[in-house]
């Protein structure tokens, strides 16, 4: 089932930004940097999110500073390709809170998965204790991240 592209104006685009780089801003404050006023500018939010545009609001961590110094990229292969395999591992990931993202791909592995840690121990024990135990797990490639130089959260509007 393909979803449908919203139409989005100039100022749809203007307030997407905006609310990207700064999503605390006040409505008066960002009514005024898009030039309505506003009750007109609450409008057009709503309408971003109740069409599911805007999906939700986060406060982004520094991960180090609350003890999570370990991020990793899992590749992961299946024992095989079908539903009911992919059905258990995403039910399995979905309930191991260090799994912080996961996307199914094409290419060598069937999954990539991105993982944070307070250190290589606790990473290490996660991965023996739990994603190594989820049946339909074939193998696995991990990739430690060792620094970021770009992790951009704002989304380029076409």
């Amino acid at each position: 089932m393909k979803k449908s592209k919203i139409k989005l104006d100039k100022t749809d685009r203007k307030i997407l930004e905006i609310l990207q780089a700064n999503a605390k801003i006040t409505n008066a404050q960002l009514a005024q940097e898009i030039g309505l006023s506003p009750a007109p500018t609450l409008e057009r939010v709503k309408k971003l999110e109740i069409s599911g545009i805007i999906k939700s609001y986060h406060a982004t961590l520094d991960n180090e500073k609350v003890g999570l110094g370990v991020s990793t990229f899992v590749m992961v292969s299946l024992k095989g390709h079908n539903k009911a395999n992919i059905e258990v591992f995403t039910q399995s990931i979905a309930e191991i809170e260090e799994i912080i993202e996961c996307h199914h791909i094409t290419g060598s592995g069937d999954f990539i998965l991105k993982i944070i840690s307070q250190d290589i121990p606790s990473y290490q024990k996660l991965m023996l204790e739990k994603v190594t135990n989820i049946e339909v797990v074939d193998s696995m490639q991990s990739l430690v991240i060792l620094s970021t130089f770009k992790d951009s959260k704002i989304m380029p509007i076409p």
